[in-house]
């Protein structure tokens, strides 16, 4: 059974920096992409990074040049570094894994920014 972890969500002022880690734990193998997304009240949950197995990251233009994605294969982890935090950064962001064969999500964390 696999379940991914997700810590580092909280509240920070605008300006500000979180970061994000996920790891993954179960008998998961081979993991292509990994990704962040987010979803606000009364919004669509909304994809704001990935980064495949080799490296390439790809970014919504919201956060590009504030927010950081990277991963470490040996530990199954992906991580989001958030900064110059904006109040519309606001939403409980979901980790995402993908494998040949299958998709896996965390359960979110919050992430609250405060004006």
């Amino acid at each position: 059974q696999v379940q991914l972890v997700e810590s580092g969500g909280g509240l920070v002022q605008a300006g500000g920096s979180l970061r994000l880690s996920c790891r993954a734990s179960g008998s998961i193998f081979s993991i292509n992409a990994m990704g962040w997304y987010r979803q606000a009240p009364g919004k669509q949950r909304e994809l704001v990074a990935t980064i495949a197995s080799d490296g390439s990251a790809n970014y919504a233009d919201s956060v590009k040049g504030r927010f950081t994605i990277s991963r470490d294969n040996a530990k199954n982890t992906v991580y989001l570094q958030m900064n110059s935090l904006k109040p519309e950064d606001t939403a409980v962001y979901y980790c995402k894994m993908d494998t040949r064969y299958n998709s896996y999500w965390a359960q979110g964390t919050q992430v609250t920014v405060s004006s």
